[in-house]
């Protein structure tokens, strides 16, 4: 509400108060302005250390799972030499007995992730897994 003189134009005192607002909202904004962006700044800098974070992890779990599968494969050779060694058994019937156990394993394995991966999906998540499978198989 500005203040009118006798003449009906709005007074010096109103037009002062006016700018005076103007200002003060004006600054005010470049201060909420200044503010995001600093947050924005800060947040790209936190966004690209999760990232390497999560690379570096990646790649050393991936490490990690070669290294754990090499010891597998020489886990299951030392056990196929001994069955040959202490036990007297053939070659081939070592390597059956071995992958016998195997098939067990991976059974047993591919049950019970089948079942802790069953369950309600979120829209999102299914379309995301559909796009992947059809890019994978080529679909």
């Amino acid at each position: 509400m500005s203040v009118v003189s006798d003449n009906g134009h709005p007074s010096a005192q109103g037009r002062s108060r006016t700018g005076t607002a103007r200002a003060a909202a004006g600054r005010m904004g470049a201060l909420v302005t200044s503010v995001m962006d600093l947050h924005v700044r800060i947040a790209l800098q936190e966004v690209d250390r999760e990232k390497r974070r999560l690379i570096s992890g990646a790649l050393l779990l991936s490490g990690g799972l070669v290294l754990l599968l090499l010891s597998l494969i020489g886990a299951e050779l030392a056990l196929l030499l001994w069955l040959h060694g202490s036990l007297a058994w053939s070659w081939i019937h070592g390597a059956l007995a071995l992958a016998s156990l195997n098939l067990v394993l991976a059974g047993i394995f591919l049950r019970l992730g089948g079942s802790l991966t069953q369950g309600p999906y979120l829209p999102e998540t299914t379309a995301g897994i559909t796009k992947t499978t059809k890019a994978l198989l080529g679909r």
